[in-house]
Parts: structure tokens; C-alpha cells; sequence
């Protein structure tokens, strides 16, 4: 993302935005339901001490605020809503664990269990220093406008390849076992570029180096309205003898947590909005400075950068005019 040189007064607008940001509740009909029971939960093993766990986003239900997953009757991690997977390390070399996930909401809800997966760790490995090669002949193709299959050829260890890391970007998403040399990946967004690498790990976690990247656009159309803020709102107000744009829009509903906004004002990049702290959930608030001159018309518009890495769609576009009466925008 290409970052834009602001005015020392807008950076500090920016900083206020933690401080200055407002939120709401919680949407209409969420209360009284509680979180469903976490799907498609896998466990690999990633080295004689750690097994790699996944499942699918939990969807039917309110707001997931956390993930709970425990091995046997014992929680081993906790993590945000926003992620589905975990590393579990400690563990003891040629042991069978079993594992299963719980989600829990904003209130603390705790939903089902999900089904037990098993995995185990293979036998320990001392002084082993050599990590796998790199996957070669990596390739994918596309199956679902929100999926796409990948493949490589296996690495080669002077022991044994345990997993293979699969990254969009520089982002792990997904392991498997390292007898596999293919896999699904889920969750995509249609007529979206994405960048795949492959590296292999052995049981002394040793890591190879990436493959060769995968570049692999989804079919179909994306209008950007399912992943754009909505409710946006632009008035202005004159404090300190200048004109400042008050933004407000509720967060696209998405899988996992918006933590950045970009905002464009008359066409180009105003400025990138990243929060400290904890997100709103409900409606948010900001506001940048304009100028000083009465009767300047702007246009302006937000999106936000998605969990997988990917910018959604653009809010609908207002249009101010510093000094008009009431700040109203159109």
C-alpha cells in the first residue's frame, strides 16, 4: 500500500483517532444466540514438539470475540475471532493428542465443542540442522470463485519432512501433512489477486526455503458491496478558525477484524487510518482536517483493509462543502 505524505496537522488528526473514535452496540438481533460449534478442525503435526490446528470461522451466531482450544479436557490457547489457527508446541515426541475448539462471544458466551481431531508427533530428532529443500514445481489453479488449488513437489530431508506451510503473502494460512503435496484454500474473495508460497518443515522444525510464488486471480465479480463500509456519513465543522470533514460509517461485516481504513478525498488518497487498540464494532467516527477557506467542495469516500490482507470495496462517495450551513453533505 502506498502510504502518503500528510501536513504535521493531519498526522496529528490522525493520532486522535484512538482516542476520538466512537462505537455502538451490538447489531440489532444478536443478543440471546449463542456461538455454533467450530467446523472443519484439523490437526497436523509440525515437528516432534508441536501440532498445527485450523478449523473454519464460526458464522451462525453473534460476533465472535475469541476461540478457545483445548487439548483433551485442558485449554491450551486462546485466540482472537479474527484467526483460525494456532501452533500448539510443548508437546512430548511420539504422542497422540487429541484436540477440539470452542468459540466465545463479545459477552462471553461460550459455544459447543467442536469434533476431536487427532494428531501425533513423530519421534524426536537431536542434532539436526538441515532444513528440508524447496519445494519445487509449485503451481495452482483456480476452483471457486473463493477457492483456489495449489500443488509442488515433494522436499527432500535427510530425515523427513513433517508439514508443508502454505502463505498468501507473507501470512501463514494453512499446514498440512507433510505426505501432501496438494491443497484446497478456502475463504478467498472473488476477482482478487493473491500470491501463494510453499515451504516445508521437518521435525526439528527446521524450515525450508519458499517455493516459487503462485500468483492466482479468482473468477468471477466483486462489486465491493459486500465487503464496503456502510451508513457512511461526511459532515463539516469550523473549529480554531480552520475546516475540519467528520467521517462516520459502520465496519463491513467480514471474518475477523478491521483494524485499517483508507481514506480518498477528491479522488486520490487522503490519509490511512490504523487503530492502536480495539476496533469499534459499531458505528465509527473520525475527523481530518480541510483548510480554512468557507465554501471549498469535497468529495470523499472509505474502505477498509480486509483480514486476508486484501482492500475491500469503496464506500459510497459524499460530497461537503466547508461552511455550508449545518455541515451538511450530500
Amino acid at each position: 500500500m502506498r502510504r502518503v505524505d500528510v501536513p504535521p496537522y493531519v498526522a496529528a488528526a490522525v493520532l486522535l483517532l484512538v482516542a476520538s473514535c466512537g462505537w455502538g452496540g451490538a447489531a440489532d438481533g444478536e443478543s440471546g444466540r449463542m456461538p455454533g460449534a467450530p467446523t472443519g478442525l484439523t490437526a497436523t503435526a509440525g515437528s516432534a514438539t508441536s501440532v498445527h490446528v485450523m478449523w473454519n470461522a464460526v458464522t451462525d451466531g453473534p460476533g465472535i470475540h475469541a476461540y478457545e482450544v483445548y487439548r483433551g479436557t485442558t485449554k491450551v490457547h486462546e485466540v482472537p475471532g479474527s484467526e483460525h489457527m494456532v501452533d500448539v508446541i510443548r508437546l512430548r515426541p511420539s504422542t497422540m493428542y487429541v484436540f477440539t475448539v470452542r468459540a466465545r462471544d463479545k459477552d462471553g458466551r461460550l459455544g459447543p465443542s467442536s469434533r476431536e481431531v487427532r494428531a501425533t508427533t513423530p519421534a524426536v530428532v537431536t542434532a539436526d540442522h538441515s532444513p528440508p529443500t524447496r519445494p519445487r514445481d509449485a503451481a495452482g489453479r483456480t476452483v471457486a470463485a473463493r477457492a483456489v488449488q495449489l500443488s509442488w513437489a515433494a522436499s527432500a530431508d535427510d530425515r523427513a519432512v513433517v508439514s508443508y506451510d502454505v502463505y498468501q503473502g507473507t501470512t501463514r494460512i494453512h499446514s498440512v501433512g507433510g505426505g501432501q503435496t496438494a491443497t484446497v484454500v478456502t475463504g478467498l474473495r472473488p476477482a482478487t489477486h493473491y500470491t501463494f508460497t510453499v515451504r516445508a518443515r521437518d521435525a526439528a522444525d527446521n524450515l525450508s526455503p519458499a517455493s516459487a510464488p503462485v500468483r492466482l486471480t479468482t473468477p468471477g465479480t466483486d462489486d465491493g458491496r459486500n465487503t464496503a463500509p456502510t451508513g457512511f456519513r461526511a459532515t463539516t465543522h469550523r473549529a480554531d478558525g480552520a475546516y475540519y470533514i467528520d467521517l462516520s460509517w459502520l465496519p463491513p461485516r467480514t471474518d475477523g477484524v478491521i483494524t485499517e481504513y483508507q481514506i480518498r478525498l477528491d479522488g486520490s488518497p487522503a490519509t490511512s487510518l490504523v487503530w492502536g487498540g480495539t476496533p469499534p464494532r459499531g458505528r465509527a467516527r473520525y475527523s481530518f482536517y480541510a483548510g480554512r477557506d468557507a465554501g471549498a467542495i469535497h468529495r470523499v469516500r472509505i474502505r477498509a483493509r480486509l483480514p486476508d490482507g486484501t482492500w475491500g470495496g469503496f464506500s459510497a462517495e459524499r460530497t461537503v462543502t466547508t461552511g455550508a450551513r449545518g455541515g451538511a453533505g450530500s
